[in-house]
């Protein structure tokens, strides 16, 4: 069932930044302590918008609305020779999230998704696995 377009009744659940991140917190509280335990060295930060310069280098238009991105280092690609010279980093970015969404529900369902999938990212799992197990 879907609702009419109505611009009064349709609105992304702009929720505010610390209620946002509070929402961060509890999607990464929900991953498994065994899994958890590897992000120590991550560095997760809620952003407003992914910069221009971030989406040109990714080869993505200005426009597009990128939920989030992990920068770094894979563990499976990892070197005990040659340590990455920076802490690994994921950025959700809330904008977009809160752009794309018509209700808080589904804003808390992407940020989890989203969270999920840009730690699997630094887990090593391509784009492509990850579409396949759902989570694209």
């Amino acid at each position: 069932m879907s609702l009419p377009h109505h611009p009064t009744l349709i609105r992304p659940p702009d929720i505010g930044t610390e209620a946002f991140v509070h929402l961060v917190e509890q999607a990464i509280d929900r991953i498994p302590e065994e899994l958890r335990g590897y992000l120590d060295n991550v560095i997760i930060t809620v952003q407003p918008r992914p910069c221009p310069q971030l989406l040109a280098e990714m080869g993505l238009p200005a426009d597009e609305q990128l939920f989030g991105v992990y920068l770094g280092v894979p563990l499976i690609e990892r070197s005990i020779e040659e340590p990455p010279l920076y802490p690994d980093a994921i950025h959700i970015f809330q904008e977009p999230l809160e752009n794309f969404c018509v209700t808080r529900e589904q804003l808390l369902a992407e940020i989890e998704l989203t969270v999920v999938h840009e730690i699997a990212h630094f887990f090593g799992f391509t784009d492509e696995q990850l579409e396949t197990m759902g989570y694209g």
